[in-house]
């Protein structure tokens, strides 16, 4: 007897191994949610002010979306009403990916529960950034029975 306290060789790659297999298991999950398979997807409308009222953008086929925060100022911190209208699409699913533009915010993204008509409408908190001023982009997210349609709009925040 050597008196080595070590266990087996194989015991160290073995679980190095279970854990590569459990990381890839959860990119493998998260993957779809992370970043989804668009079918349809628009630019911003650079004239588009969130701030002074609500904003739409059509897709070529006639299809459109109408988006708006409430508050108008869009506060930081304090819950947001979000609202969604859409035009001559069948929504399954409503969500709303909010990202800062070039700066990770972290993951933000509410489903929206139906209303009245065609609409659709939740809340969320906008975080605090270390910047006066943040660019975001609220990316629509249609889920259709012909795949998602994504219609991003951008705004700002300030501290």
């Amino acid at each position: 007897m050597t008196g080595s306290t070590a266990g087996p060789r194989w015991l160290g790659p073995l679980l190095v191994l279970a854990l590569a297999i459990l990381a890839g298991g959860a990119v493998y999950v998260a993957w779809p949610i992370l970043f989804p398979k668009i079918s349809h997807s628009l630019s911003p409308d650079p004239a588009c002010d969130l701030r002074a009222g609500d904003c739409r953008l059509t897709f070529p086929g006639g299809e459109g979306v109408v988006f708006r925060i409430l508050p108008r100022e869009i506060p930081l911190i304090e819950p947001i009403r979000i609202e969604v209208e859409l035009e001559g699409l069948q929504a399954r699913k409503v969500l709303v990916d909010f990202a800062g533009i070039g700066m990770n915010m972290g993951f933000n993204r509410p489903e929206l529960k139906p209303v009245a008509g065609q609409g659709f409408a939740g809340t969320t908190r906008i975080p605090v950034c270390v910047r006066k001023r943040m660019d975001w982009e609220a990316r629509v997210m249609v889920e259709t029975p012909g795949g998602l349609w994504v219609a991003p709009f951008r705004f700002y925040t300030l501290k």
